[in-house]
């Protein structure tokens, strides 16, 4: 698990809230326009998930939208990335993804929450990271939330739900999802 110290918290009506708050503000003004784009067009897409990002893309990173986020500028991608329609990652802690990722429609990486403990619940937000290694693809439907690094060349089964680090090489799946086999060597 990633440690927890990278955990994020932001407390309601503080300087760091109202700037959570500009960010989401940006990134919902500019996702409608992403999201009406088709695949078809590649480059329009690449130019404004950049704007999005803050960050340069490479010309093989494809999405494929409608896509969702609540900031935006906390994702960093790696080349050769693929993501399916209807992802949705909300990044208010980071959200790093390797090179040669697959990322399935309707995957949803989860970096925020709030506390449990209903006292607590509406008074802060918290937010830990997710890295995605290199070569991992995680298929349909599946959630990955903040915490967990997925491991190099893993698969996330379609549904599963990842509370828990992947190790490198596996194939994990169900909710929560659990080490089904190595695929180290296929």
């Amino acid at each position: 698990m990633l440690e927890r110290r990278d955990e994020v918290r932001i407390a309601r009506r503080t300087p760091e809230s109202r700037a959570m708050a500009a960010d989401t503000r940006r990134a919902m003004s500019l996702t409608p326009v992403l999201n009406r784009l088709t695949f078809e067009d590649g480059d329009e897409i690449r130019r404004l998930f950049s704007e999005l990002t803050g960050r340069p893309l490479d010309d093989q990173f494809r999405l494929i939208p409608p896509f969702h986020t609540t900031c935006g500028k906390n994702l960093a991608i790696g080349r050769n990335v693929f993501i399916n329609q209807n992802c949705t990652i909300y990044d208010l802690a980071p959200v790093t993804i390797g090179d040669d990722v697959l990322i399935g429609p309707n995957v949803s990486l989860i970096t925020d929450g709030h506390p449990v403990a209903p006292s607590q619940r509406t008074a802060y937000v918290v937010a830990r990271p997710i890295v995605i290694e290199r070569g991992v693809w995680i298929a349909a439907g599946a959630i990955v939330v903040g915490g967990v690094r997925v491991g190099e060349n893993s698969v996330v089964a379609a549904g599963s739900v990842v509370t828990r680090d992947v190790p490198a090489n596996t194939l994990v799946g169900g909710n929560p999802a659990r080490v089904i086999r190595s695929i180290e060597g296929e």
